[in-house]
């Protein structure tokens, strides 16, 4: 404990000891009041300020020390003063008080709520830092809450200091007034019970509604504003309009179409989006020809000898394709008609909230769900449009490998295809402004893959930060700084992977002037409603996750929603969000990571199973990598498991699926798991737990025990 913190404890444990030993709770009393008030009556006439600053000095050291008696300190000061003056006092007085009361419960015991339940906290905390004043506000207009209850848990959360004590100032306000004007008839008043009616609290409680109803009717104002501009069609001719056929247009479309609802999905290029064409189907097929290709390198730790194998790079692309071509049928046009969904091939414009345009198509609609997804960014690099580069999206296009392939980009995306390209024989050379490869992932996480890339042959060069691209009599190159040094790396080709840019642009969102949030994705509501109340949105375009799953998850909410048309709304949560990188290792996590717990100040217990422990990881000769599962201190609850090694991406949904119904680690253990499988590991992580927590220090006791059971 710091100087200030034990200074604080100090102090007010010798005020609350004072207030007990000598009884000082007898002076807050209103008996008390009534006997005194002549004498403090003819003080104040005498000694004007001096009465003011002590009344005022008292009232501070009452709230800030969260004593029970401001309201007979409020009554005395209107009696004492009046209402002009007294309301002036002690709306000073109560809201530096209280402000005081909210610095003692922040500088003790805010660090600790929020190491110890910050997880829980979370979403309060994101609450309170957008709207903490609004709240606040609401709080103190109802005089119902207990105000010194409000100072100490507001000092838990991440409200200002300076906006709790002005909204404090402001929003008792009225309150006080009230409390001070009865003050006045203080000899007149007997109880406390009877100091004002139960209408007028009523009508304060309902006042304090007020900025919720306020805020309700602004927002609705401001929608209705936007919709006003719009004619409203007499007959609407369908439901729903979908706008994008990815992963998140697609289940939208079945969910609508499933409930009988009239649905037309128009998307102006591919059916299955970038996840069939561009995306997760091809990445994985080439990535399985890859790892072929070095199991057969490592033949010989298999008993086989002289496996080789020589990679003919047009077939391995048009594999890929083929296993398109497999999958295509289920989302095709076909498919979906047959489904109920009317498909439309072309490009969408939202005329207004009511309208899609589709060539000379005009559809009516009562809801519009936006599912366009997201395309590669490109960043602007001097140099970069004088060279034929890559993306995820036109890499599929290659039919020869090359020699030297150069990876601009150290996340999934980047990682993967970098391994795969290597893998089937090309030079590989990754880079990456940052200090590691897969930043996002703990720094052990980030060794594992690093360590394996080196092995493979992959050069990685991190914290190197792109200058130019160019060429040099025919040799394309890039130039980038790297601890104050320029680095030139020559290639042949370069693939970007360094993020993906929500497709916003040219199907009607700037004419309707679409709120965007500052990455550039569409901003949205927890029930996927943007700014108007009839369009929503989904996916890759709103983000925050790019992953298939997460964009069916949220086509869920957005599909339901949107068919309800405000008649009741779900609203989205993410407490489990499941993600893989399918390099070698395999990643994969569910929840909070080491860094992220750190980061957000989550107290957490760290729980490790290696897997070169696990039979069949031996027996496969895939013995490498770990699971780590964060848990609540002294509890199974699973705060965030990481696994890397063989099918990690398999292995955590034991995890994803315990979580997701609020199981813990125990109920795993207590799963009987085949021998010899992967999913053993599991079961084993969960053991390694329960035996961090044996009662060792009986041990002894039920050695002797046994020792006398066998005589």
């Amino acid at each position: 404990m710091n100087k200030t913190k034990t200074a604080i404890v100090v102090i007010f444990v010798i005020a609350i000891g004072c207030y007990f030993i000598f009884n000082l709770g007898q002076y807050l009393t209103l008996e008390y009041a009534h006997s005194q008030l002549g004498a403090i009556q003819v003080y104040k006439d005498q000694n004007f300020a001096s009465a003011a600053l002590i009344y005022l000095a008292v009232y501070v050291a009452v709230a800030a020390l969260s004593i029970p008696g401001a309201v007979i300190l409020t009554l005395i000061g209107g009696a004492i003063f009046g209402l002009g003056w007294g309301l002036l006092i002690v709306s000073f007085a109560s809201s530096i008080g209280a402000t005081l009361a909210f610095l003692v419960s922040r500088t003790l015991l805010r660090d600790w709520v929020q190491s110890k339940f910050g997880d829980y906290l979370a979403p309060i905390n994101r609450g309170i830092e957008k709207d903490g004043s609004f709240y606040l506000f609401s709080i103190r207009m109802v005089p119902l809450f207990p105000f010194f209850i409000v100072n100490l848990l507001m000092g838990l959360t991440p409200i200002k200091t300076i906006s709790f004590y002005i909204v404090s100032q402001i929003g008792m306000l009225l309150g006080t007034a009230v409390y001070i004007n009865a003050g006045s008839e203080l000899a007149q008043i007997t109880s406390l019970s009877g100091l004002v009616s139960g209408s007028l609290l009523f009508s304060l409680a309902l006042l304090g509604l007020f900025p919720f109803i306020a805020r309700s009717i602004v927002n609705s104002s401001q929608r209705n504003k936007l919709m006003k501009k719009f004619v409203k069609p007499k007959k609407f001719d369908v439901n729903v309009v979908v706008i994008g056929a990815g992963s998140a247009g697609l289940v939208a479309s079945l969910i609508v179409a499933g409930a009988k609802a009239k649905i037309v999905l128009v998307e102006k290029h591919k059916m299955g989006g970038d996840c069939l064409n561009t995306g997760c189907i091809p990445s994985k097929s080439l990535i399985r020809s890859g790892r072929i290709m070095s199991y057969l390198r490592r033949s010989e730790e298999y008993g086989i000898n002289n496996g080789s194998g020589d990679v003919d790079f047009t077939k391995v692309m048009e594999q890929v394709q083929a296993i398109i071509k497999m999958i295509e049928p289920h989302d095709s046009i076909e498919r979906f008609t047959s489904l109920g969904v009317e498909c439309v091939s072309g490009e969408a414009f939202i005329e207004s909230p009511y309208t899609v345009r589709v060539g000379d198509r005009v559809i009516n609609t009562r809801s519009i769900i936006v599912s366009t997804g997201a395309r590669p960014l490109i960043p602007p690099t001097q140099g970069l449009d004088e060279i034929d580069y890559l993306t995820s999206d036109t890499v599929w296009g290659l039919r020869e490998l090359p020699k030297h392939l150069l990876v601009v980009g150290g996340g999934p995306v980047g990682c993967e295809l970098a391994q795969a390209f290597n893998n089937l024989g090309a030079l590989v050379t990754q880079v990456d402004m940052e200090s590691r490869i897969m930043v996002r992932e703990d720094p052990e996480v980030s060794a594992a893959v690093t360590e394996q890339f080196a092995k493979d042959g992959i050069n990685v060069l991190t914290d190197h930060r792109l200058v130019k691209f160019g060429q040099d009599d025919g040799q394309a190159f890039m130039e980038a700084e790297h601890q104050g040094q320029t680095v030139r790396v020559e290639f042949d080709k370069v693939l970007l992977a360094i993020g993906r840019k929500a497709n916003v642009e040219g199907f009607g969102l700037e004419e309707l002037e679409m709120p965007l949030t500052p990455k550039g994705t569409i901003e949205i509501n927890d029930a996927m409603q943007t700014a108007y109340p009839n369009i929503y949105a989904c996916g890759d375009v709103v983000g925050p996750f790019q992953f298939t799953h997460m964009a069916s998850f949220q086509a869920f909410f957005s599909s339901i929603n949107a068919m309800l048309g405000g008649l009741w709304r779900l609203k989205a949560k993410y407490n489990v969000v499941p993600w893989a990188t399918f390099t070698d290792p395999e990643v994969a996590r569910v929840g909070l990571s080491e860094e992220e717990a750190k980061t957000r100040n989550v107290n957490y217990e760290v729980t490790r199973y290696d897997m070169d422990h696990l039979d069949r990881a031996l027996a496969d000769r895939e013995a490498h990598g770990f699971i780590k599962v964060l848990t609540v201190p002294g509890k199974d609850k699973i705060l965030g498991v990481t696994i890397v090694g063989y099918h990690a991406g398999e292995l955590i949904g034991e995890f994803v699926f315990a979580m997701t119904h609020g199981m813990g680690l125990k109920k795993i253990s207590a799963v009987t798991h085949i021998y010899p499988t992967l999913l053993e590991a599991n079961k084993f992580a969960a053991n390694a737990w329960r035996n961090a927590r044996l009662p060792k220090k009986y041990f002894p006791w039920t050695e002797k025990f046994f020792r006398w059971h066998r005589k």
